[in-house]
């Protein structure tokens, strides 16, 4: 599957629907965008922007897919049950029809806790052309739990939607990679580049293979669309020459640790 994926400082239909174009033309079939893409990251309140799953930004962006032909993944404040604002993604497929929504379920810093209200639901996932996508939001993606439950749960590419801001550029080039050969999946990670707002975003958008190559990388600064192949002959090959997932031994690993007993000195003996 070809995968296209945008490194941007601008974002809203008009710039996705750019992208989308040129992600078809370069025979992408999915198209990868950062962390509400559709109305930025630095909003002073989400919930003045928050529509519904399938509110009007939804059908707009139906209607990009099916122009051009390809998948999107895009991110956007959603107003869910309640009246709570999650922060949401949704992947589309090239014919304009929703194949999965998900709610970032790991909440970064205070600006987040703040305005979003956290998910409950993982791994989603969604088939495309044969390879199972699944759905993470940013910071997820740096929990190991997250990514290795969607391993165990069949994924073969991890498509990541993200904001991450420097000074932690190492996420994006050491955590990354190395999530996508621990767990034997393609890691995509869109990121937003250049400053907006308060916030000041690292760019360094990739593929991650399981292999621990890296197939496409933009720099900290560029708004750029890459374009690259998750290959699933790499895929299974790459599986069967690290059988991480079969090798585990989850008997070993209790979701909760045994207590470990104290060590006091013992007392001297009486003189």
């Amino acid at each position: 599957m070809r995968i296209a994926l945008h490194q941007t400082r601008s974002h809203g239909l008009d710039t996705l629907d750019d992208a989308a174009r040129e992600a078809a033309a370069r025979g992408a079939r999915l198209l990868l965008t950062p962390e509400l893409s559709l109305t930025g990251y630095a909003l002073a309140d989400p919930a003045e922007h928050a529509e519904p799953a399938d509110g009007p930004s939804a059908a707009a962006v139906s209607r990009i897919a099916r122009r051009h032909g390809v998948a999107v993944v895009y991110g956007y404040p959603e107003r869910g049950e309640g009246g709570a604002v999650h922060n949401s993604v949704r992947l589309v497929g090239p014919d304009g029809r929703a194949l999965a929504d998900y709610r970032k379920t790991h909440l970064y810093g205070p600006y987040e806790a703040e305005h979003y209200t956290p998910g409950t639901r993982l791994p989603v996932q969604a088939v495309l052309d044969g390879l199972t996508l699944g759905l993470l939001v940013c910071y997820d993606v740096e929990f190991p739990e997250a990514v290795r439950a969607h391993a165990l749960a069949g994924t073969d590419v991890l498509l990541v939607p993200t904001a991450l801001m420097r000074p932690y550029d190492t996420v994006a080039t050491t955590l990354v990679p190395a999530r996508a050969v621990e767990s034997q999946l393609y890691v995509a990670y869109a990121n937003r580049a250049g400053r907006e707002g308060e916030f000041d975003f690292a760019g360094l958008s990739c593929l991650a293979a399981p292999d621990g190559t890296v197939p496409a990388r933009a720099d900290g600064e560029a708004h750029t669309v890459l374009v690259a192949d998750a290959d699933p002959a790499l895929l299974r090959t790459s599986r069967e020459n690290n059988p991480y997932l079969a090798d585990r031994r989850p008997e070993l690993y209790p979701s909760r640790a045994e207590p470990v007993p104290s060590l006091t000195r013992p007392e001297p003996d009486p003189v």
